[in-house]
């Protein structure tokens, strides 16, 4: 069987993703850390600072611990309703949706919605949000939603009176020394940041969301904008097998972040994570079914396992080369059965 390093060389060399990061480890103990590839077809090498496009890793490592912390510190429960705290939100069965359904993809909302085709600015584009109907019953079915994200976002935003963007730092980056992750890179960031896809003219996005609703938005949203490196994610995960997260939250709100939410279902999901079981699911064959993890649509990935304390961030920039992903939805499951090969 081939090493996970083997593997993401054979992928490159094969044409496909450009570059990677891969950085695994147990609790606070990194194993590895395994730059290779280049930023952009062409480009400078990846290095093991690199920065990347989170996409919907955003939704784990900044909406979903700043809800949490809030839960912690009790300005929201998990079954408050929308309305509460975003009123337009609200309308005969809707006001019935919570935070736990948000967080749980369980709403009732749809997968997403295109914002930035709306001929309209910012503001109005936000004002939307909370508008958007929903296609089911909430609690009924399980749709993996960006808006819900999004309206987590707005509702974080609503309760500490900052943006996102701030409220994430405070809540969570800051406390956890993550000083590689943000929304919106710095213009020094730049020479470092790995390149998305191109647009029509062939040229590629460099730390600028890849997220056509997230960029329309203002680059600072729920559900994707987030940049970072690999080690600064590893932080975050080997953050999360300690049972408070290294303080931030009591023991109860991380068991309940990591508890399935959907047994009523036919889907695995806990607050805001992706199950073992899961159709989303991509740690391969051979992780422990306690494990949980997501993915970003750019080509990136994070999985732990709380009780054996193993955790691995796979950070790519797939997506430069088009959104044909088959190549890393496959690369993933294997890196992982070949990490899982090591517990």
């Amino acid at each position: 069987m081939l090493g996970a390093r083997d593997l993401i060389d054979s992928a490159i060399a094969n044409g496909r993703p450009p570059g990677a990061v891969l950085v695994t480890g147990r609790a606070g103990e990194i194993d590895q850390t395994y730059a290779t590839g280049c930023l952009a077809t062409g480009g400078a090498p990846v290095t093991t600072d690199s920065v990347f496009d989170l996409a919907s890793l955003t939704k784990v490592l900044a909406t979903l611990p700043s809800i949490l912390r809030l839960a912690n510190d009790q300005a929201l429960d998990f079954d408050d309703p929308v309305v509460r705290y975003l009123p337009a939100f609200g309308g005969g069965v809707r006001d019935s949706v919570t935070i736990r359904q948000l967080l749980s993809h369980t709403s009732g909302l749809p997968d997403g919605y295109a914002f930035y085709e709306l001929d309209t600015d910012e503001e109005q584009r936000w004002q939307a949000v909370p508008q958007v109907p929903l296609v089911a019953a909430p609690g009924s079915s399980m749709v993996y939603s960006d808006i819900g994200f999004l309206l987590l976002g707005m509702i974080v935003e609503e309760i500490t009176g900052v943006g996102l963007d701030s409220a994430a730092h405070a809540l969570v980056f800051g406390p956890l020394g993550m000083t590689e992750t943000r929304f919106r890179p710095p213009n020094e960031w730049l020479p470092r940041c790995a390149a998305t896809e191109r647009d029509a003219r062939g040229v590629a996005k460099v730390g600028v969301v890849h997220d056509e609703n997230a960029e329309s938005l203002g680059g600072v949203a729920g559900h994707a904008g987030l940049f970072s490196t690999g080690p600064d994610v590893a932080r975050y995960l080997a953050a999360w097998c300690e049972p408070t997260i290294n303080g931030l939250v009591r023991p109860e709100i991380r068991a309940e972040a990591l508890r399935c939410q959907t047994a009523h279902l036919p889907a695995r999901r806990g607050l805001g994570w992706t199950l073992r079981g899961d159709r989303w699911d991509h740690m391969g064959r051979d992780w422990p079914w306690t494990a949980v993890g997501h993915t970003g649509f750019t080509g990136t990935s994070a999985a732990l396992d709380p009780p054996s304390g193993h955790w691995a961030v796979l950070l790519t920039n797939e997506v430069h080369l088009g959104r044909d992903a088959r190549v890393i939805v496959a690369l993933r499951r294997e890196v992982h059965d070949a990490l899982a090969a090591d517990f």
